[in-house]
Formats: C-alpha cells, sequence, structure tokens
C-alpha cells in the first residue's frame, strides 16, 4: 500500500472514531440539552483558561528539560530551546496523524542537533513508556483514595460485566481464541526465521540496537533525581492545569482534588484513543464528571473547554516552534566560533 494512502487511511479512521463518539453523544440531545450546554460555554469564564495554558507550556517545557536528561547519557548535550521546539511541533503533528508527532520531534531534533534519529526514537520510547507506567499509578492511587466512587463504577461497569462475559464462554469459543493466539504465535515465529537474514532484517536489527541504546539511558544517567523530580512536575503541572479549569464553570468550581485526579486519568486515556483526543475525550471527562454529581449536558461542555484549549496551546504554540526553529538555528550556525573571535 502506498505509503500517502495509508497514512490518510489513519487519518480518516482515527478522525472517524473521534467524530463517531461526537455523533453517539449528540444524536439523542434534546433541544433542552442543547441549549443547556450552549449555555454552558456562554457563561464560561474564559480568562481563566489563560493561567491554564501557561502552566500546560511549563509542563512541556519540563518534558523538554526532562528529555534532554535521557538523550545526555548517549554523549549528546541538546539545547533546552531546540527541545522545547522538537517537543511542540511533535505534539502539533500528532492533531494531524496519531503516533506522527513522536517520529516528527525524533527527526527535528536529530535535524538540528545532529543526533542519530534511531538514538532518539529509544529514549522517546523511554519516555513514553515512563508515562504510562505514571498513568497506571495515578489511576490506581485514584480508584484507591475514593473506592466508593470511582471504584464503584470499575466493579458495576467493567468488573462485572467482564465476568459475565468469561462465564458466559463456551468451550468452542475457548478453544477459538486459543488457536487463534498458537496460528498468530506460529506465523510470527515463521516469519522471523525465514527474513532474518534479508537486508531488512539486517536494517531492522540496526535501529533495533539503537532504539535500545536510547532506552538503556534511563539506567545511565547520573541525574536519577532530578529525570524524577521532572518526573512528578509533568503530572503536577497537568493536574494543576486541569484543577485550574474547573474554575472556568460555577457548576465545576466546587470540585475538589479526587475529581481532578480522576478526569485527570480517565482524560488522558482519551487523548491516546483517537486523534488528538477527539470525541473520547470529552465523553470520557463527561462520564467521569457524573459521578461528582455533575449534570451531563455541564461535562460536555466542560470536556470541549478543555480540549479546545489544549488543543489551540498546541497549534498555536507548535506552529510558532516550526517557525521559529529554522530561524534561531540559522542565527547560530553563523554566529564565529571561538577562534575566528579572538582573530
Amino acid at each position: 500500500m502506498p505509503k500517502r494512502l495509508k497514512s490518510l487511511l489513519q487519518i480518516v479512521v482515527f478522525l472517524g472514531i473521534g467524530l463517531l463518539l461526537i455523533w453517539l453523544v449528540t444524536k439523542n440531545l434534546s433541544d433542552k440539552e442543547v441549549e443547556d450546554i450552549k449555555e454552558a460555554f456562554r457563561n464560561a469564564h474564559y480568562w481563566l483558561v489563560l493561567p491554564a495554558m501557561i502552566i500546560g507550556i511549563a509542563s512541556h517545557w519540563a518534558r523538554a528539560v526532562r528529555w534532554k536528561l535521557l538523550i545526555k547519557p548517549l554523549g549528546y548535550s541538546p539545547s533546552v530551546l531546540n527541545t522545547f521546539f522538537a517537543v511542540m511541533v511533535g505534539y502539533l503533528a500528532n492533531l494531524a496523524l496519531p503516533r506522527l508527532g513522536e517520529v516528527s520531534r525524533c527527526g527535528i531534533l536529530a535535524r538540528y542537533e545532529k543526533i542519530p534519529a534511531d538514538k532518539l526514537v529509544g529514549t522517546m520510547i523511554a519516555e513514553r513508556a515512563i508515562d504510562l507506567i505514571c498513568l497506571i499509578i495515578l489511576m490506581i492511587i485514584t480508584v484507591a483514595v475514593q473506592i466508593d466512587v470511582v471504584g464503584q463504577f470499575f466493579a458495576t461497569r467493567i468488573w462485572v460485566p467482564l465476568q459475565q462475559k468469561f462465564a458466559n464462554a463456551g468451550a468452542t469459543q475457548w478453544l477459538i481464541l486459543a488457536v487463534i493466539i498458537i496460528v498468530v504465535i506460529a506465523a510470527i515465529y515463521i516469519f522471523l526465521k525465514r527474513f532474518a537474514r534479508s537486508k531488512a532484517a539486517v536494517t531492522f536489527r540496526a535501529l533495533a540496537r539503537g532504539v535500545m541504546e536510547g532506552i538503556l539511558s534511563v539506567g545511565k544517567m547520573e541525574r536519577k533525581g532530578w529525570f524524577l523530580f521532572y518526573t512528578l512536575l509533568i503530572w503536577t503541572l497537568y493536574f494543576s492545569m486541569l484543577y485550574c479549569g474547573f474554575y472556568t464553570l460555577d457548576e465545576t468550581s466546587h470540585l475538589g482534588f479526587k475529581a481532578a485526579m480522576a478526569v485527570l486519568g480517565f482524560g488522558s486515556i482519551g487523548m491516546i484513543v483517537t486523534q488528538g483526543g477527539i470525541g473520547a475525550y470529552q465523553v470520557l471527562v463527561q462520564q467521569t464528571l457524573l459521578l461528582y454529581g455533575i449534570h451531563a449536558t455541564t461535562g460536555y461542555a466542560f470536556g470541549w473547554i478543555l480540549w479546545l484549549a489544549q488543543t489551540l496551546l498546541v497549534m498555536v504554540v507548535g506552529l510558532l516552534s516550526l517557525i521559529l526553529l529554522p530561524v534561531l538555528n540559522n542565527s547560530r550556525s553563523q554566529q564565529p566560533a571561538p577562534a575566528e573571535i579572538k582573530k
């Protein structure tokens, strides 16, 4: 399949999922509910979005500094500004195509800082793995500290239905599942054995070595304490940005830390499953706020306000980063070297 066609299909699929979720939520809304959503938008305190966006920029800057700490054990020390620009352009690219941002930011930093891209991909994978661990820890803490609210939701909406499905599964279904697993494992084994000596396999192994070197840079870091500090700072800023967002609507201004933890956790999942989080983020925020007594229409409007603020931030700062990268790096390359200055 041509690369452009594949990219186009990815955009259509992920964007289509988001739009489908929006349609499913809005198709049965009554005229009053539509008016309630519009009223929530009209009465929102939008000036409070500005401090939330400033906090958001600070979180992205902290991410850039943390990424630099991961890169340093590889023998490179990129400028924080270039690293920040690369991060923001990556987020911008993710709005166009899911997971394109991870590749884009590695390519940009490799171009302007002369760092092997495969090693940068390894550091990016390590960073994403650490963020996933942080998200899992956040979800566990969220459930543990409010087992009566979130824990009950998990039990009634997720765990019980899963138990029922497993209990109702017959011997034939289990046999089909086992056959599928065996066939997949056998197909992977045959593929790897057959193409182990091909040119593509050699290239893949070289790439894998570079990626693994980047991942192992976590263990080689001399400043592990600072890495942990910036990791905690990133998630604290995410939390602060969302908590600040509660005050944009009078109906959500009374919500506390526990609600913010739940919205941050479930909302982060929404950002992963669809392109730029569109559709899924708003629905998950809405469903989470229902647990805290927030009306569905208000929760849906709040999800849109948060999503629009974050998306606008990424678009503005991402585009500025794209413009400033060549400008600042060209001016830096034209500066005379120290030896030339002495002459």
